[in-house]
């Protein structure tokens, strides 16, 4: 059941960061960093060591995206 459920959340976060990202949002990258520690869990979990690698990659991307919509403005600024 804790698979079932760690599948589910990961597929909404995921889909919806891959939606909004699309659609120019700057949501979309706070939900696909929200969805990396259950790519993490899952891919651990059933031994799946080239998808936990490249979620590591994703998790730096997804963290770069939230620091240029979020932060980087606000450090030319001041």
């Amino acid at each position: 059941m804790t698979d079932l459920l760690l599948q589910i959340v990961l597929a909404i976060l995921s889909i919806s960061a891959i939606i909004l990202v699309a659609r120019k949002n700057k949501w979309g990258f706070v939900f696909g960093l929200a969805s990396q520690p259950f790519w993490f869990i899952t891919s651990y979990q059933n031994e799946q060591w080239g998808v936990f690698f490249i979620s590591i990659i994703y998790t730096f991307s997804w963290a770069y995206g939230v620091y240029e919509w979020f932060f980087r403005d606000n450090v030319n600024k001041s």
